[in-house]
């Protein structure tokens, strides 16, 4: 990913063909390890295609999920006999948390009495 990474970023700066070596240099300057085999893969599989067309092609393979909210149930099974079951929905209470009073048996931090009498 990282040698992609470096390549696009060539590819934007202007370099229309960035070679291994532009890659490796990049990506040196940065203090990133290169990967001379993935690195050579790279800029075998790219070379005389067009990152535009790439980007194109690619976006047909690209997963597109819905966006709606998971439920917190599995939906039950219908009645017999065809009718809707009517739909309840539960709204569960959070419990209430009691507020804790942080000077409750101590001093406050400018020397007052908030609650203790330790001193």
């Amino acid at each position: 990913m990282r040698h992609l990474a470096a390549y696009l970023l060539l590819v934007v700066g202007g370099n229309a063909t960035p070679t291994a070596e532009d890659v490796t240099t990049l990506l040196g300057t940065a203090g990133i390890e290169v990967d001379s085999d993935r690195l050579q893969t790279l800029i075998t599989d790219l070379e005389g295609k067009s990152l535009a067309e790439l980007a194109t092609l690619g976006r047909d393979k690209l997963y597109v999920g819905g966006g709606g909210v998971a439920s917190g149930s599995a939906p039950s099974a219908a009645p017999a006999g065809g009718a809707a079951a009517p739909v309840v929905e539960k709204k569960e209470e959070k419990p209430k948390e009691e507020e804790v009073d942080a000077l409750d048996g101590g001093m406050d931090m400018f020397g007052g009495s908030g609650g203790g009498s330790d001193y």
